[in-house]
């Protein structure tokens, strides 16, 4: 068996592949590694990149693409006893990535390891705030019995950047009846069996990606909603985001000038934005209260369904189509 399969599911990555696959590649590990990238219908020339690499390349129709069902067909494909996920955009930091990434797993009750996200150059302030937030520099060894401690920490998981055993997947693998979240809902059923998750700020890559308000307030009010449907409002996962969404309001604010620089309207910018993510949570938690119609122009992953209108010259009924987010962040 190899030690570790490598797992990167892509579209149209030219931009970004070739420095990912080279960082890769270039991890100083003991072990065996396989590379292994399915790719959903890329028409821009990385595969041309992808094939200079020794990477075991398959290929899938475009509407096949579904972010939980990809990741287990990727770990299907896989040999290695760790499953280790990668974004294609995301660059690991350092040739230590790996074997900081796996060392975890030295405790046997330790079902997955997730890493630190770091800033690219060119990240907003927003991101920059929700990324310190969310990926400090401590260690955090989550239990279910910490969910009261932790809030939405004890739940938090991304495969952009995550190493899982691979005898744990097979038990409990990726839900496919969410179309979104997916590394969310599987870190919730993975605690719930007694199971350990660690986070490991040393494991570094580079991700970020910025967002407009309009963006930011949809990807949100599908948090809320995903939290919903998970049933962590319930366990004070939700609420801790909420409340600490609110904190973070209030320390801008009470730490703003009046002034009127360049720098404070800055931050009343930055001011906006949260509140409308706190606004988004709240409208998910809740969406149930909101009819279908507005719920699915709220919805930036198609929670509800996709939006059926008429137009104006025609009586044909046609359909908004948004672009698959092949990588997630909160």
């Amino acid at each position: 068996m190899t030690d570790v399969s490598v797992l990167i599911p892509s579209k149209n990555g030219v931009n970004y592949i070739r420095e990912c696959l080279d960082a890769v590649y270039g991890q100083e590990f003991d072990g065996s590694v396989e590379v292994i990238l399915v790719d959903s219908g890329s028409t821009d020339g990385m595969l041309d990149i992808v094939r200079l690499y020794p990477v075991k390349l398959y290929e899938i129709q475009p509407e096949s693409f579904h972010h939980a069902r990809t990741r287990n067909y990727l770990a299907s494909l896989a040999s290695g006893k760790y499953l280790v996920y990668l974004s294609q955009d995301a660059f690991p930091a350092s040739n230590q990535w790996l074997r900081a990434l796996i060392s975890s797993f030295e405790d046997p009750r330790v079902a997955a390891v997730y890493g630190r996200h770091l800033p690219k150059p060119g990240c907003t302030s927003e991101r920059k705030a929700v990324l310190a937030s969310a990926y400090g520099d401590q260690k955090i060894v989550k239990e279910i019995s910490r969910k009261i401690e932790l809030g939405y920490r004890c739940y938090h998981f991304s495969t952009v950047n995550a190493a899982i055993r691979r005898d744990v997947w097979e038990r409990i693998h990726f839900p496919e009846d969410l179309p979104v979240y997916e590394d969310i809902a599987i870190s919730v059923e993975m605690l719930k069996e007694g199971w350990r998750i660690v986070y490991e700020p040393t494991a570094r890559v580079y991700h970020s990606h910025n967002f407009d308000g309009k963006a930011l307030f949809r990807r949100y009010f599908d948090t809320g909603v995903v939290y919903q449907r998970l049933h962590l409002w319930e366990d004070g996962g939700g609420s801790s985001m909420l409340s600490e969404g609110f904190r973070m309001v209030r320390r801008k604010i009470v730490g703003t000038s009046s002034n009127g620089t360049e720098a404070d309207n800055a931050v009343w910018v930055s001011i906006g934005y949260d509140i409308a993510k706190c606004i988004a949570l709240f409208l998910g938690r809740n969406e149930r209260f909101l009819p279908t119609r507005a719920k699915q122009r709220l919805s930036a992953h198609k929670l509800f369904g996709e939006i059926e209108f008429t137009t104006p010259t025609a009586s044909s009924i046609g359909r908004v189509h948004s672009e698959e987010n092949y990588d997630k962040q909160l």
